[in-house]
């Protein structure tokens, strides 16, 4: 009996909280600015979900009570670990495009990861919650301190109110208000303009996403001039220097990365709500290997941004596999 009552509970918690695992995992991503680690994030708080189930009185909306319990599992996890960047977050653009870019030691940097799209949200998803895993904002999202970070996601990506975000964080109506005043300011100090961005399914975006493609696969640097914006940027994971200006991006691409026609095969994807590929690089022995994933910022005018994350391991987690045929 005793078992069966507990299989009930269970299936009853699973209906209950289920249809929410996938705005929770995006709301540990803003937190974390990491795939990997909003998984486990979201993981603990269906445990601890699942282990206060049974004191579960209706208080709150299920919605919100699990709010709370992943928005204090991330607070816990992140309070002794380093905010995650990119490489323009380190330090100015690097003028040296006659060399390699320096790479950072191993452990040196947290760097930030890019999110799938089909992780968070179906292909139909409002453009807001795309908005809303922006890299950009991510990374400005992370030079807050986490609980400001919190304050901010909570009121004004997921609108709960004040007094709703002080009983989630079990503060004041009035901490959670001067708390936002000053993330808002910090995010004002740090926001770039607006660009005019293209959405994933645009055919301006897709046309660009493809140019940026058969550049690499056909080592073609005539098709890069053609996507990139004059003031495109370019930075990658794990090296420390990035690029500004489609000269110096061009430079640094043709003279160290483009290599040879078939050295480079990319999957097109979606990643952070803006177009990606699943990238393959040809390996010494002839095998098309994991690489890593760029992430394109398209504009009406061209790429703004490139930013690839060289960890093989993210091929997989973007649903790719590890070797492609030749």
């Amino acid at each position: 009996m005793a078992s069966r009552q507990s299989a009930a509970a269970h299936d009853r918690f699973a209906a209950e909280t289920g249809e929410y695992r996938r705005e929770l995992l995006a709301h540990c991503y803003r937190m974390a600015g990491s795939a990997h680690d909003a998984e486990d994030l979201v993981q603990e708080t269906y445990l601890r979900a699942w282990r206060s189930y049974a004191g579960f009185e209706g208080r709150s909306s299920i919605r919100s009570w699990l709010y709370a319990i992943a928005t204090n599992v991330c607070l816990t996890a992140l309070e002794p670990r380093r905010n995650r960047v990119l490489p323009s977050g380190l330090t100015g653009p690097s003028a040296a495009a006659d060399r390699p870019p320096a790479q950072a030691a191993p452990g040196e940097v947290a760097w930030l990861e890019p999110l799938p799209d089909h992780w968070v949200a179906d292909p139909a998803a409002v453009v807001v919650a795309r908005e809303s895993v922006r890299l950009a904002l991510i990374v400005s999202l992370q030079r807050l301190p986490a609980r400001q970070r919190a304050i901010l996601i909570l009121r004004e990506v997921l609108a709960f109110t004040a007094p709703e975000t002080a009983r989630i964080l079990g503060t004041t109506t009035a901490a959670v208000k001067s708390g936002l005043q000053r993330a808002r300011a910090r995010l004002d100090d740090l926001e770039a303009p607006a660009e005019d961005l293209l959405e994933p399914a645009d055919p301006r975006a897709r046309a660009l996403l493809e140019g940026y493609i058969a550049a690499f696969e056909r080592s073609d640097p005539g098709l890069l001039e053609q996507v990139l914006r004059t003031d495109a940027t370019l930075e990658a994971t794990p090296f420390r220097d990035w690029y500004a200006g489609r000269a110096t991006c061009l430079r640094v691409l043709g003279g160290y990365v483009l290599g040879d026609p078939g050295d480079w095969r990319m999957s097109a994807t979606t990643a952070n709500g803006q177009p990606a590929a699943a990238v393959h690089h040809r390996d010494g022995g002839g095998a098309l290997r994991a690489h890593g994933i760029v992430v394109l910022t398209p504009t009406v005018t061209g790429i703004a941004k490139v930013v690839e994350f060289h960890d093989p391991a993210l091929v997989g987690t973007f649903g790719f596999p590890d070797r492609l045929a030749a």
